[in-house]
């Protein structure tokens, strides 16, 4: 497969390795984001896009709030071992430790916020860039991996390191991506917004 054609305006990082240091240097300047957020959802079974927005926030060390604001109302708040899924019905709390898909989950995300990804042995890793970002292409080593994701595609901003997008691809050909817009990095966020 041609990798120019499959991200159009990207070329492969020369220096792998240089990159990869410098990454995880940037990432670890970063104790916390507060950004709004745009997902979009594609299902082979349908043609439209399903389309949701909110806000995201982050704080070192493994603290993330995902809170979905329209067209419904959403709340996940991972915490350490501990989330919390909210939604207008009902609240659900999972000890992450005993939940393979929720401990996965929660590592690839803290990883990918704070740069350590590559170092991910779950992943094998392809790096390309244009001017203004660098693209992961993340492809799953481990089988319980594979059965959820096809890749994983992460896109980094080269001005400060922050994820801009992250898209996960599914075996059957479906699509999430999530972009970042409106960031704030190193804000002070109140331990309480993460409280479960």
């Amino acid at each position: 497969m041609n990798v120019r054609a499959q991200y159009s305006g990207y070329r492969s990082v020369a220096d792998l390795a240089s990159f990869k240091k410098e990454f995880a240097l940037q990432s670890a300047k970063i104790n916390s984001v507060t950004s709004n957020f745009t997902q979009e959802k594609v299902l082979t079974a349908l043609t439209e896009k399903i389309t949701s927005s909110g806000n995201f926030r982050f704080k070192r060390s493994n603290k993330v709030r995902l809170e979905y604001t329209t067209p419904f109302s959403y709340l996940m708040i991972m915490n350490g071992d501990k989330m919390m899924v909210k939604d207008e019905q009902k609240e659900t709390r999972v000890n992450v430790k005993s939940n393979k898909l929720f401990q996965q989950i929660n590592r690839i995300m803290i990883d990918c916020i704070q740069g350590t990804i590559l170092d991910s042995k779950d992943f094998s890793t392809r790096v390309f860039e244009n001017d203004k970002s660098y693209l992961l292409e993340m492809t799953p080593a481990s089988k319980s991996l594979k059965d959820f994701f096809k890749t994983i595609v992460l896109t980094v901003e080269k001005k400060d390191y922050s994820v801009r997008s992250i898209e996960m691809n599914e075996p059957s050909e479906d699509r999430t991506v999530i972009t970042f817009t409106d960031k704030k990095l190193n804000e002070q966020i109140a331990d309480e917004v993460f409280k479960l």
